[in-house]
């Protein structure tokens, strides 16, 4: 689903999706209150797998509506696709679930690749934001420490999500099961009280879990 109010980017993007015979867009709509209507009364087939979502909207802009849509699709994957390079955007947009943050600068293979790679079940930030949003989370003060605290192996396992790699990459990298690995992150996003990996991450730096050496969210 696209929820853009540019009918000329939208009309972009929609073009651009239904050239990837994998992908199938099933909605498109220029405000957030329309598109939450859309979803109400569907059945979890019928939800769309994954939103490209502006922030800059008439009405209920994207921030607000992120968590109205994660909790109308709970198994939703929203990517905000904006031209916002505001820190404090990117911050709240992961913090409030969303899996991806992409500028609309970017291409549509850009796109079309970080589609795949959430679905994939990683996460990605525009590269241009990437530094600037790292120095911002580890210079925030730090709260109260995560209860209960996560065990090593899932430190280990939380770190690697960091780096970008996905659950099968991460099982390699282990010497570790598929089914370990997925059962590890479930518990993960439970402790952390989070949805996806972006939020994982994001709330292991807000509380100061990571080691201080090392960056254990590389961008690649």
């Amino acid at each position: 689903m696209v929820v853009e109010d540019n009918p000329r980017y939208r009309e972009v993007i929609t073009l651009a999706l239904k050239e990837e015979a994998e992908f199938e867009l099933v909605g498109q709509f220029g405000t957030s209150e329309i598109a939450l209507r859309s979803l109400h009364g569907k059945s979890p087939r019928e939800l769309p797998d994954l939103i490209l979502l502006d922030l800059r909207l008439p009405g209920m802009d994207g921030l607000e509506a992120l968590p109205r849509f994660l909790a109308a699709a709970p198994q939703v994957k929203i990517i905000v696709l904006t031209q916002s390079d505001n820190g404090a955007d990117v911050l709240r947009a992961i913090s409030n679930g969303a899996a991806g943050y992409l500028l609309k600068s970017s291409t549509v293979n850009q796109i079309s690749e970080g589609i795949r790679t959430v679905m994939g079940g990683g996460f990605l930030l525009d590269a241009g934001l990437a530094r600037f949003i790292l120095e911002a989370l580890r210079t925030r003060p730090p709260q109260e420490a995560a209860e209960p605290l996560l065990t090593s192996r899932q430190m280990e396992i939380l770190v690697l999500l960091g780096e970008g790699l996905q659950k099968k990459e991460i099982a390699d990298r282990l010497k570790i099961s598929y089914g370990t690995v997925d059962d590890h992150i479930t518990h993960i996003y439970e402790k952390l009280g989070v949805r996806n990996a972006a939020g994982a991450v994001n709330k292991a730096h807000l509380l100061r879990l990571f080691p201080t050496h090392g960056n254990p969210a590389r961008q690649t």
